[in-house]
């Protein structure tokens, strides 16, 4: 009977000191709870006025250095034999200057063979028309003698002429009209082919078709019936170098014309050179663009378009196939109110009470008499570092950049750093 006594008594007393640890626990959290709470109070945050500034966004892409134009003359094995070079590697030449000449002796045989054949025809034609000239003048004298009497005591008896006589004069006329024609039409048919001859040797001199520089000369090219895989003389224009390259489709439709590019050549470290986009293509590259995938958040190919790019600046110190990087400038122009990126705070939106609605919303701190307000914001474009704020904050208030989520609406700030 004692020993149940003995028991009983045991377990009511380990009741009791189990609930007084927990009771000590529990007073022991929220003491610390408290003192959490108040040295969140006192916990000093960095914040920054909400300024206006050019929203700018760089997009990073590669190309290549290339001539702004070039000229490839290649083998014509119809034309013969290069008889002779008339320009040097790494000179400079003019549109039009001659670069090389084919044999053209046999053309200018032809040729001189035409002209003395095109000679002979125009005197014949000169004969012809003295021929009508005199014609002409004895039918005028004919028909002032027809139905004329003729005087028997004159010195000199002269010829009875009919009208027969003057119809017979302009009908040889009319014959030495006709071949007059015809030599008229023989005398151009070989102007014609001297023209011909003159145009296939005028091509037989090969001139330069742009201003530039003879950067390579092929003298022993086989002649083949297919041509020369390799150009006799290859050109390159003294115009200012330009970049070209391919970009993705991401970055393709956020690029245009006459934004700003700053060029970067791989050989020259911390150099730069200014140029402006010149064009876009709308078109893929010729490879389809399946030249590299991207994942997007799901993978595939991505299109890629070719793009060029005009430098600004001196290019003399420039070769033709640097690579290089170059950083395309996207916006500016007109300020936007901003806040850097991680002022910006996701948390469920909050209906009247202060009760959640469950909907994401972005949400800023904002610094005002030494309390926060929670503000839910909209946001608008964005750069690598700010984000535009469009509704919720206004120019010049502070704004946290180190957000906590132990911060809340209505707490007081005792303390904090101001970043310029």
């Amino acid at each position: 009977m004692k020993k149940k006594v003995w028991i009983w008594i045991s377990i009511v007393v380990g009741v009791l000191i189990i609930l007084g640890g927990g009771a000590a626990l529990v007073m022991n959290m929220g003491a610390k709870m408290v003192d959490g709470a108040d040295e969140m109070e006192d916990m000093p945050l960095t914040v920054q006025k909400a300024d206006e500034q050019e929203l700018t966004e760089s997009i990073l892409v590669t190309g290549k250095i290339v001539p702004e134009s070039e000229q490839k003359v290649y083998l014509e094995p119809e034309n013969g034999e290069i008889q002779e070079f008339k320009v040097e590697e790494n000179k400079k030449v003019k549109a039009g200057d001659p670069l090389f000449l084919y044999d053209s002796s046999k053309l200018k045989r032809e040729f001189d063979k035409a002209v003395r054949d095109r000679d002979l025809i125009k005197k014949r034609m000169q004969i012809e028309i003295n021929q009508m000239a005199e014609l002409d003048k004895k039918i005028r004298e004919a028909k002032q003698k027809v139905g004329r009497k003729i005087d028997p005591e004159a010195e000199v008896v002269e010829e009875v002429v009919t009208q027969d006589d003057v119809n017979q004069l302009q009908n040889e006329l009319v014959q030495a009209e006709m071949d007059h024609e015809a030599t008229k039409e023989e005398i151009e048919t070989a102007q014609e082919t001297i023209n011909e001859l003159d145009a296939q040797i005028k091509a037989m001199t090969v001139v330069s078709k742009i201003d530039g520089i003879v950067v390579k000369i092929n003298e022993n090219i086989e002649k083949t019936e297919e041509g020369a895989s390799e150009p006799v003389v290859h050109i390159i224009s003294s115009d200012p170098y330009k970049v070209i390259g391919t970009m993705n489709e991401f970055d393709a439709v956020k690029i245009a014309k006459d934004q700003p590019v700053i060029i970067r050549p791989k050989v020259f470290k911390d150099r730069e050179w200014k140029g402006v986009v010149e064009s876009v293509s709308q078109f893929p590259s010729d490879d389809g663009g399946g030249g590299e995938d991207y994942d997007m958040g799901g993978g595939g190919n991505v299109t890629t378009y070719p793009f060029k790019v005009a430098i600004k600046d001196d290019t003399s110190e420039l070769r033709q196939g640097f690579h290089v990087s170059l950083e395309v400038k996207m916006g500016g122009g007109e300020k936007s109110l901003v806040v850097p990126h991680m002022a910006i705070l996701e948390e469920e939106a909050m209906e009247e009470g202060e009760d959640s609605s469950g909907e994401m919303v972005e949400v800023i701190y904002v610094l005002v008499d030494g309390v926060l307000q929670r503000r839910e914001v909209e946001t608008g474009k964005m750069n690598d570092e700010f984000i535009e704020i469009t509704e919720g904050v206004t120019k010049g208030e502070l704004v946290v950049i180190s957000p906590d989520p132990g911060l809340y609406d209505g707490m007081e700030v005792t303390s904090y750093d101001e970043v310029e």
